[in-house]
This record gives structure tokens, sequence and C-alpha cells, in this order.
């Protein structure tokens, strides 16, 4: 199995909506995602509640690094993809193998 885990620093205002709106609509775009994309065993989304580190964080499992090359090319990931790279600052990411 493949954790694939990324966090988000979000733009204050971007793609005409709030921070907050843009995060809430990340969550429901990438959790969407299962189902969708063979392989993709869970996503969920989580908001930071604390004050420093990232606004948002996505964890999800994939069935192999196969399965997640899959998903990274997926052409409905591509499309949230697409929105996340507008509503972002920077971003942090690590996959692990367990």
């Amino acid at each position: 199995m493949i954790r694939h885990i990324v966090f988000w620093n979000l733009k204050e205002e971007a793609d005409g909506r709030s921070k907050l709106e843009n995060a809430t609509l990340m969550k429901e775009k990438l959790e969407a995602l299962v189902g969708k994309v063979e392989g993709l065993r869970k996503a969920e989304v989580g908001f930071n509640f604390t004050d420093g580190g990232y606004d948002l964080c996505l964890y999800s499992e994939c069935d192999s690094k196969e399965a997640l090359a899959v998903y990274q090319n997926h052409p409905e990931h591509v499309k949230v993809k697409e929105f996340v790279h507008k509503v972002i600052l920077n971003r942090a990411v690590c996959d692990s193998e367990f």
C-alpha cells in the first residue's frame, strides 16, 4: 500500500473565492476521486486548526506505486490539480510504501 500525503498553503483569495471557500472546494473535489480512480482506496482532506504550518492536508492511500501513477495522471485528478494550482501558494508531498 502507498500513502500519498500532501500539505498546502492557500492564497487568501483566488479564483473569485476566499481561502476557506477554496479549501472546502479542494476537499470536496479530492475526496470525490475515490471510486472514480481505480486503485485509489482513500482520500481524506483536513483543515489545520492550529497556528502555523500548512492550511490543508490530504491523506490518501493507493494500492501500489503503479496505482499512484495512474491517480496522478487520471483525467479527473488532472482537472482537480488544475484548480488546486490556481489557489495554492505552496505545497509539500510525501509518498511512502507500507
